[in-house]
């Protein structure tokens, strides 16, 4: 049953509507001015709310602002009775907040009608905003399953491709240190033998210095001061390229350490120039790209406590960028234009308290503001679809944010270059 509060001074009024309501099956309250209304709903809320304008003490108009300014009362629905039919005292109603206007003398099938258009009108409403209110919670939770299915996602993908990444490069490091380390270990052998051999024939050359017509042929036809000069550089190189290999499977073994589930005190230096090491194919000169040049600013840093495999992984990440910025940048320029100003990558390290910041800046396009603003977004990417996915950034953020409670930034000025800077705690 729906509640009918009448505020009217007039006996008269009351009585007429009280019975006319009631008949209706409504239940009333009435009530003989605006001050004694603002009390009774202190108490309980009436459906709607019949209030007549010209009252003593508080008039209508002071009534209604009052109830609209009460969060408790400035839903309920008001409807003006009253002798005032101009057209200013009916426009001072609506924007004070009453829903209708009935003119006095009234038609109690007028007031019965329009009362319950409103209560109608009230309930669509209300039903409408719990309604709405229902689809503001399931899209709040939608959004929140959207962002946790979507956390998942990366995370899954994140773990498989550390994973991945840090099983092949373990593996291949693995089968190829074994025969590296055989070669490594025994040209130093080999080289002292041929030095050996060397020696016996050039005192064979000091004892017998008129060889038979055979030897004599033999030595010209492999021209033996050649071979002696040659064997001895050969052996070298050997021994040099043996040495650039095991220092590349050394770096290696540094960077896959990917799947580490304790943190470890690590030197990052060791990790930017393990990452290094891995890029350098990346950083040399070819025939469509020049050379990248590395600059490095270490400053003296810490063992820091971290998962340096995944760290491995940001460095990676960011340098892999700049390398493909840089060379974006360089098919758009003139080799005079390469010439006058090189591209470089500047890698700098320094401590600040309990912590440490390292900044990866290149020399090229640089990104615009709102690129800036949606880097570190999952699945969000620059480049041209099929050539990435998006998610390289992302998870460096979450490496660094979520599993090192760090910080991550990008400044950038399109046309200057690309600042990243990864900040971690050197304790946790």
């Amino acid at each position: 049953m729906n509640t009918i509060l009448l505020v009217d001074d007039n006996p008269a009024n009351l009585s007429v509507l009280s019975d006319a309501l009631d008949q209706e099956g409504f239940e009333i309250w009435v009530a003989k001015s605006g001050r004694v209304a603002l009390e009774r709903v202190k108490y309980a809320l009436p459906d709607l709310i019949l209030l007549d304008i010209m009252m003593p003490e508080i008039d209508g108009y002071e009534t209604c602002r009052q109830l609209k300014a009460n969060s408790q009362t400035q839903n309920i629905p008001i409807i003006f009775m009253t002798a005032l039919s101009d057209t200013a005292n009916k426009v001072e109603g609506f924007q004070i907040g009453a829903v209708d206007y009935i003119t006095k003398p009234f038609q109690q099938e007028e007031v019965i009608s329009r009362v319950r258009l409103h209560l109608k009108l009230h309930e669509l409403a209300e039903k409408l905003e719990q309604k709405n209110t229902l689809l503001e919670e399931n899209f709040a939770e939608l959004s929140l399953a959207y962002k946790n299915l979507k956390q998942m996602q990366i995370k899954l993908i994140q773990s498989e491709q550390l994973s991945s990444v840090g099983q092949m490069i373990s593996g291949i490091a693995h089968e190829i240190n074994n025969p590296v380390n055989f070669i490594y270990g025994n040209l130093a052998h080999a080289s002292e033998y041929t030095q050996n051999i060397l020696n016996l024939l050039r005192i064979y050359q000091e004892e017998y210095p008129i060889p038979t017509p055979r030897i004599q042929a033999e030595l010209e036809a492999i021209d033996i001061d050649f071979l002696q000069y040659d064997l001895l550089k050969l052996i070298n190189s050997m021994n040099i390229g043996a040495k650039r290999i095991h220092e590349i499977i050394k770096s290696t073994r540094i960077f896959s350490r990917i799947d580490e589930t304790v943190m470890k005190l690590s030197d990052i230096h060791e990790g930017i120039d393990s990452t290094l090491s891995v890029l350098n194919y990346r950083l040399k000169s070819k025939l469509e790209y020049p050379s990248i040049e590395v600059i490095k600013n270490y400053g003296q840093l810490p063992l820091v406590e971290c998962y340096l495999g995944q760290i491995n992984q940001v460095f990676t990440n960011i340098l892999n960028n700049a390398i493909d910025a840089l060379n974006y940048y360089n098919q758009q320029r003139s080799l005079e234009e390469i010439i006058k100003e090189p591209s470089k990558i500047e890698i700098c390290t320094t401590v600040i308290d309990n912590w440490i910041a390292i900044k990866f800046a290149d020399n090229g396009l640089g990104i615009s503001e709102e690129v800036q603003a949606k880097i570190f977004e999952p699945f969000f990417t620059t480049k041209s679809a099929g050539k990435e996915i998006g998610l390289g950034l992302s998870i460096s953020y979450q490496i660094v944010v979520e599993k090192h409670n760090g910080n991550i930034y990008c400044k950038s000025i399109p046309g200057k270059g690309t600042e990243f800077t990864i900040e971690i705690p050197v304790k946790h």
